[in-house]
């Protein structure tokens, strides 16, 4: 699925010795600044990223892509998604039989041909080649209704176009999309992304499946298997990465890259295993697929040679912002359904919804599906605006929105008692499809690490920097000055930090100081981890779980913070409900960010962390719960 880049590789970052020297410079640097207006020229910094993401972890707060929250739509293609929502919307109520699906282990014949109709699988293909040309921000308002009410379909389609030909259209030369895109678009024929295989989930960089050159060079020659497959069984086009020798020009050897290939099920060689039996999405299919001395042409090189892994790691991050619009629409059905059960189921000669334990439950619900909707559309919006580095954005918005999902699915469920465990319902379905979210296009887990040291490396370049520096203070002295100013106010208590304050409504002002807050405390705990742990910070997993859900709260936080802010300067019918969402959202989130950083220096946390390893090797050793019976035997 998901490698995380150059884990191994992580930038090395101070020297104990370099690490004192800027520790103490603040003070003594103060002084320099008010004396003089002079800056020596600096050592050039490395490159400035735009993306709110990383600047987190700097402690700073680059607001360009959130505030204010993001409008990219114009009058035509508001016309345009017009048009396209209400028959989407009616097609799913009265022609799509998600349970029926669910029944038959695939997506009914009628309901497929309808979707082809519909141009549903194309939605993002240029007009150009036969699609409907929409942006990434339509298209997320489409998969929101989709998620709304077949998962199983769902997964159909974004198998097909979020990942299985949107190699094609990023990295795809002309010849290559006048000739798929057209019979694609409109479902004439089906794609799959084949990346995952039985010794490579996470680590993609380690597959197996070789693409050897042909003697006359004019094909490669590809075998392996590929495994959990979407579309695999039914798929006629496969973007398949595979292991291909490569000449590295400064080296001059050969050595092992992988290459993304178009491949089609023509080319002979190319077969599938029966559809896997799964706990959910069972309208999907599901396969592994097989390559037996498949001949793929030269031009069918997706993108450069040796660039596979960048064509994978491009295609998925593309692909991610849609799950969180996917399931925004889940959670609101699962609301809508928990909501009317609520209002009008009696106990103890009152409704439901007036007992508090109710109350919460729907609150927490509503509030986590208005901060996945709040991402979902401000990681589409940037995309729109061109923006290149969203990866931790939207890997936050897919590890954010599958867990959000499956509370509001078991929340539901918990509300409706009985009837929420009964198949005809529908809820118990939604669970079953839910759970896959958290696993699949990067295991939560995995991307809880890419998101920390994607976050750390950009900030460890910049306290490299600084390293650098300090071997010549003349020379940069208007860098280590600011550096130093902004040292000495943390030191004697001043706010040295961002302030959001300017950006938002006047009724959002005491959420937006904790957020600030919480940003500049993240930023002074990154740059303390980085100098005590150097580049072994990969190993501090434990701790880095808590980086990683300390920014998911922050990048929740000002989602919510910007849309609310839109919605109380446009009047909005619902902004003052929700306000009450987003104040009590960002109050808790503070709270839990400011819990989840007190750990990371909590001796006693931290040896608890070491203790709990021990345990999970005592488990893994013995083989299973390793505490001897209470009745001796």
């Amino acid at each position: 699925m998901l490698r995380l880049p150059q884990i191994g590789r992580i930038i090395a970052v101070f020297r104990p010795k370099a690490t004192n020297n800027l520790l103490t410079f603040g003070l003594r640097t103060t002084a320099v600044a008010q004396k003089t207006q002079w800056r020596g020229k600096a050592t050039q910094s490395p490159r400035e990223s735009r993306s709110f993401a990383m600047s987190l972890f700097r402690g700073q707060a680059i607001t360009d892509q959130i505030f204010p929250y993001p409008e990219v739509l114009d009058e035509d293609q508001k016309q345009t998604l017009t048009e396209l929502v209400d028959p989407c919307a009616k097609f799913f109520e009265e022609v799509n039989d998600a349970t029926k699906n669910d029944q038959i282990e695939k997506v009914d014949d009628e309901t497929l041909q309808g979707l082809k109709e519909m141009g549903a699988f194309g939605l993002q293909v240029p007009l150009d080649f036969g699609g409907l040309g929409l942006t990434n921000t339509m298209y997320a308002r489409l998969v929101e209704i989709v998620g709304a009410h077949d998962l199983g379909v769902g997964i159909t389609l974004g198998a097909h176009q979020s990942i299985g030909f949107k190699g094609i259209l990023l990295f795809g030369n002309q010849e290559q999309k006048k000739k798929y895109l057209p019979s694609l678009a409109i479902g004439e024929q089906i794609a799959c992304f084949c990346l995952t295989e039985p010794s490579s989930g996470s680590d993609a960089s380690s597959i197996r499946s070789r693409a050897e050159l042909s003697e006359d060079g004019s094909h490669y020659i590809l075998n392996g298997s590929k495994i959990w497959i979407s579309n695999g069984g039914i798929a006629d086009i496969f973007t398949v990465f595979a292991q291909t020798r490569v000449l590295d020009d400064k080296l001059g050897t050969e050595r092992d890259k992988v290459t993304a290939f178009i491949v089609e099920r023509n080319f002979g060689g190319v077969s599938s295993g029966l559809p896997e039996k799964k706990m959910g999405i069972k309208a999907s299919n599901t396969a592994e697929v097989y390559f037996d001395n498949v001949q793929i042409p030269k031009e069918n090189i997706l993108g450069e040679i040796g660039d596979g892994f960048k064509v994978a790691m491009n295609i998925l991050n593309n692909g991610r912002f849609g799950m969180a619009a996917c399931l925004s629409g889940t959670m609101k059905s699962c609301i809508t359904a928990a909501a009317a059960h609520a209002g009008q189921r009696t106990q103890f000669g009152r409704r439901l919804e007036s007992f508090g334990s109710i109350q919460e439950k729907i609150a927490r619900m509503s509030m986590v599906q208005y901060v996945t909707e709040s991402m979902a559309y401000m990681v589409s919006a940037n995309m729109d605006q061109g923006s290149t580095e969203f990866q931790i954005e939207a890997a936050i918005s897919k590890i954010y929105a599958s867990e959000a999902a499956w509370y509001c699915a078991d929340e539901a469920v918990q509300i409706l008692g009985g009837l929420g465990y009964m198949k005809d319902f529908g809820l118990e379905r939604v669970v079953r499809d839910l759970r896959i979210f958290r696993i699949f296009e990067g295991t939560n887990d995995i991307l809880r690490l890419f998101v920390a040291l994607t976050g750390i490396q950009y900030a460890g370049s910049h306290l490299k920097e600084l390293q650098k520096a300090l071997k010549n203070p003349a020379a940069n002295l208007g860098l280590l000055v600011d550096v130093g100013a902004t040292r000495a106010k943390r030191i004697v208590g001043l706010t040295s930090g961002p302030s959001l304050k300017e950006y938002v409504h006047p009724d959002l002002t005491d959420s937006a100081d904790k957020t600030a807050k919480c940003i500049t405390l993240f930023g002074e705990i990154v740059e303390s981890l980085l100098i005590k742990h150097g580049k072994k910070i990969v190993e501090e997993q434990f701790i880095l779980n808590r980086i990683a859900d300390s920014a998911i709260n922050i990048y929740a936080m000002v989602s919510t913070l910007s849309r609310t802010s839109r919605s109380l300067e446009q009047k909005l019918p619902s902004a003052t409900h929700e306000t009450l969402l987003c104040n009590v959202f960002c109050e808790e989130a503070h709270d839990q960010v400011r819990e989840y950083l007190k750990i990371t220096k909590d001796q006693q946390k931290l040896k608890n962390f070491q203790k709990m390893s021990m345990i999970s090797r005592d488990i893994v050793e013995y083989g299973s719960t390793a505490a001897t019976h209470p009745l001796g035997f």
